[in-house]
């Protein structure tokens, strides 16, 4: 029945797919992943039309490099879409028919594609099990399973939730990583989906150091190209916005987004003394400097959208007090003394960010770690003038579509970041 659809590369995501999944690409184009997963989240066609064009690409393809894009495309997507997406990909039809048959033994895959499969429907059965409609690919899996199938090892790839659309407040009770902020309109008020992280701490203790092998680096790096998405996504926001005329909506997002990030912040700080890997420490704690950076841009878009900026005298009074380097339960106290040629206050960021349990521990902690690299925190901030970082096309133009709608949006690290 596909045929009578017409060509699954013939629509806006399907464009986007096609090139995604080209066997001319060297690697994987994650601003493009990302854009799709816009696409996806922000149109009402999208996770039909990104569904067909993904199925296209896997199904009879014997260019298995571009299966492998493919799937990977289809894992970013389930990572940083919606329930609407979620339903199709999650349906016994295409795990079985597709998934499955792509590494049937008569098509003699690749062992990189045979356990990249094998990986995602592993991944999928253990996140979506608790919902009703996203059962599909459990039965496929336990069948599986049952037919004595061997599945993969999984140790950093665990490390990685299943993010569903909803926007998932991070409290004491989930304080599990999240790959992305989602941007499904039209699930935003479904509390019951939240996050499912899959389970890392019957598997890896804490202190147990980690030596990745290179497909786990190439998933790594997959996943901290998502959290950049994500900082590129709020670093626009806060070029675009202006902080006394916000709208509820984008007030929301980048609020929304701040929590993410944050969050985000503390699987990369968990991994960063465990991963045995100097290249990859490098480049967990370069996210982590771009982390503190655009939180420095959000605590001051805050300050400024308050009208915090100006103080009374006996306000300014007190300053001397407010620049003690010493214990400050307000964990913005020595981002003030750094900033107060700028005249920024010194209270602490909205309500909002005061969701996450104890944020002033764990920003005075990032303080500290960001001034043991080559520069200072402090440098950096200099540097950075609070301008945005360079963003990539796809999620600029992601960013400019949202702005120009008038629902609301939530969105995700990949990513949408995206």
């Amino acid at each position: 029945m596909d045929f009578l659809l017409g060509n699954p590369f013939s629509s806006p995501v399907g464009q986007r797919i096609e090139k995604a999944t080209d066997g001319s690409l060297q690697s994987e184009d994650w601003a493009l992943n990302m854009e799709i997963c816009d696409i996806i989240n922000e149109t009402e066609e999208g996770p039909k039309d990104a569904f067909r064009a993904v199925k296209k690409r896997i199904v009879g393809n014997k260019n298995f490099h571009e299966v492998m894009l493919a799937l990977t495309v289809l894992e970013t997507c389930v990572k940083n879409c919606g329930h609407r997406f979620h339903v199709l990909v999650a349906s016994q039809d295409f795990v079985e028919g597709v998934l499955v048959r792509t590494i049937l033994p008569k098509n003699n895959p690749p062992t990189i594609v045979h356990d990249k499969v094998l990986t995602l429907i592993q991944s999928w059965a253990d996140a979506f099990r608790s919902s009703p409609d996203l059962t599909g690919v459990v039965a496929v899996y336990e069948d599986l399973r049952r037919k004595g199938l061997e599945f993969p090892m999984t140790d950093l790839d665990m490390l990685s939730p299943i993010h569903t659309p909803q926007r998932t407040v991070f409290n004491s009770e989930t304080q599990s990583g999240q790959n992305s902020v989602g941007t499904d309109t039209s699930h935003r008020g479904d509390s019951n989906q939240q996050t499912t992280p899959l389970h890392t701490s019957a598997l890896l203790p804490s202190d147990t150091p980690i030596t990745p092998t290179p497909e786990q680096i190439g998933k790594l790096r997959s996943e901290l190209e998502m959290v950049s998405g994500n900082v590129r996504v709020m670093s626009e926001m806060l070029t675009e916005l202006v902080p006394t005329q916000t709208e509820p909506a984008d007030l929301e997002l980048l609020q929304e987004l701040n929590r993410t990030c944050r969050s985000m912040q503390q699987r990369v700080l968990e991994l960063i003394p465990r991963i045995a890997n100097e290249q990859l420490t490098e480049e967990l704690l370069i996210v982590n400097d771009n982390l503190n950076n655009v939180f420095l841009r959000h605590e001051r878009f805050e300050r400024l959208r308050t009208g915090q900026t100006t103080k009374a005298p006996s306000e300014a009074e007190a300053a001397p007090d407010l620049i003690d380097m010493g214990p400050d339960p307000v964990a913005t106290g020595n981002l003030s003394s750094q900033l107060a040629e700028m005249n920024l206050g010194s209270s602490s960021v909205r309500a909002g960010l005061q969701s996450l349990e104890a944020s002033g521990r764990l920003e005075d902690e990032f303080d500290m770690f960001a001034l043991t690299r080559g520069s200072s925190l402090a440098d950096q901030r200099k540097e950075v003038k609070y301008e945005a970082p360079q963003a990539t096309d796809g999620l600029a133009g992601a960013l400019d579509a949202r702005q120009q709608s008038t629902g609301a949006v939530s969105r995700g690290a990949c990513p949408e970041e995206g």
